[in-house]
């Protein structure tokens, strides 16, 4: 069993509480958590959960299991954390642990990581400019990126991420849609053992273009490039208009459903399942799986949270790094 990384981004949302409350049942021998065991220790005092910290001197350290168990790789915050209040002095503190995450991973040491929600806006106001986990570790691997989205009925990948509504059409050429679609297509097959895959795009505007009334994205970029990935033996229909994407005959016929932007597919994937459906970064030559929750502020240092994301995240690392 290859070791699974787990950081629990923003030490002062709910990513502590959620380590703590995971090592209950779900961390064993192959979970490493890459934190300070300090925000741990506080976070269990504050929750009234019993834990026991294996700090690690490295990644071959010996590791341990059993409830309340949590084997650690220690990173040493900045300043003092308190649940619910950003600090932007432990903005480094939070790369910190992403970045080690990483090089273990890029290095083969770990099979993937794991990583609990940052907020971008701290991470900003820190020195950093990081529009997300996503785009900040294709830097680190040197590499591009896709988001994709999962639970147990649909994957929903994104061709643009974290982009102004206004900027999106910027993104949409014949270049960078391929490019999307061979990554989509590749990690499906290596990642998922999907041989075939089967891929639905959508187009960019209303009705995906009315025939070029509501715009020529279709007509003049996605669909000629649809046509010559067809012809390369890629199995991708489309452009199909995003508010009929999701139709259940689709769910069933496509194994992906590509969409031109961040809130365009998003919305339809957590309105169906958003406890259990987890984050999956396409393109990297490592695994890389998260939460799809933000740091909820407001219930940091309450237990009062919901550890059904995380659990699936960590099955889907350790299914993916283990195939």
């Amino acid at each position: 069993m290859k070791k699974i990384l787990i950081t629990l981004g923003e030490p002062a949302g709910i990513g502590p509480d959620l380590g703590v409350l995971l090592s209950e049942k779900y961390l064993d021998k192959s979970t490493i958590v890459i934190a300070d065991p300090k925000l741990l220790e506080q976070s269990a005092k504050k929750i009234k959960k019993k834990i026991h910290l294996n700090i690690l001197d490295n990644i071959n350290s010996d590791l341990v299991s059993g409830k309340g168990c949590i084997n650690i790789l220690p990173v040493d915050l900045n300043t003092r954390n308190t649940p619910g209040k950003l600090n932007p002095k432990n903005a480094s503190y939070v790369i910190k642990t992403i970045q080690l995450a990483a090089e273990l991973c890029k290095q083969g040491y770990a099979g993937g990581m794991v990583t609990g929600p940052i907020s971008k806006s701290v991470l900003n106001k820190g020195g950093f400019k990081i529009s997300g986990h996503t785009e900040f570790l294709a830097e680190i691997c040197n590499c591009k990126s896709v988001m994709m989205l999962m639970n147990k009925k649909m994957k929903v990948a994104l061709h643009t991420t974290h982009v102004p509504l206004n900027e999106i059409s910027k993104y949409i050429t014949k270049k960078l849609i391929r490019e999307t679609v061979l990554i989509v297509d590749h990690d499906m097959k290596v990642k998922f053992k999907i041989k075939k895959p089967k891929i639905l795009i959508t187009g960019l505007n209303p009705h995906a273009g009315e025939d070029g009334m509501l715009g020529k994205h279709e007509s003049t970029i996605i669909k000629p490039t649809v046509h010559k990935l067809n012809t390369e033996g890629i199995l991708i229909d489309g452009p199909v208009p995003a508010d009929t994407a999701f139709l259940q005959k689709n769910i069933t016929k496509y194994d992906v459903i590509l969409t031109m932007f961040h809130d365009q597919g998003l919305p339809v994937i957590k309105f169906d399942n958003f406890k259990t459906t987890v984050n999956i970064t396409l393109g990297l030559p490592i695994v890389r799986v998260s939460v799809d929750h933000g740091t909820a502020l407001d219930l940091a240092g309450t237990g009062k949270v919901d550890i059904s994301s995380f659990v699936e995240s960590i099955k889907i690392a350790k299914k993916i790094s283990n195939a």
